[in-house]
């Protein structure tokens, strides 16, 4: 994983540190950036113009995290402003992998991967991607993703 490219990302959602999310070392407690790459790619669907999860939901659908791996390089520490990148790498049948980095100032502070199954919502059986949203995601990235 390591290093990633900033110029492959099209999506930054800006947060800044708060005391509540550091701990005794005085930098950013490991669980957080977890949460930071929630609400990041909740704001990525945003941008999609896609109102997670309700758009799914008409479906009959959701999406369950199946994997998350973080990878950190520099702590963050109190009310820095972060960057945090968010790319769909890869789009499966049922799956669909993000991408994702935080950065300071430029600097790379994590690299990591989020990966999300498309389900039923009830039973959680997977689900085909729906086109509309392979369609859109597509269409706003600057790199591919996988197939």
């Amino acid at each position: 994983m390591a290093k990633l490219s900033r110029d492959d990302f099209c999506f930054f959602h800006p947060l800044r540190v708060r005391w509540a999310e550091v701990d005794p070392q005085g930098i950013v407690f490991n669980g957080n950036y977890l949460t930071y790459a929630d609400v990041a790619i909740t704001e990525y669907f945003r941008s999609l113009d896609v109102a997670y999860p309700a758009d799914l939901l008409k479906d009959g659908g959701d999406f369950f995290a199946v994997k998350t791996l973080l990878e950190y390089l520099a702590p963050a520490r109190f009310d820095e402003q972060l960057e945090i990148g968010v790319r769909v790498s890869r789009l499966g049948g049922a799956s669909m992998a993000f991408s994702l980095g935080i950065w300071r100032a430029g600097e790379q502070l994590t690299s990591g991967e989020v990966v999300y199954v498309h389900a039923d919502a009830g039973s959680r059986r997977s689900l085909r991607l729906p086109d509309w949203l392979r369609e859109r995601v597509q269409g706003f990235e600057r790199v591919a993703p996988e197939s």
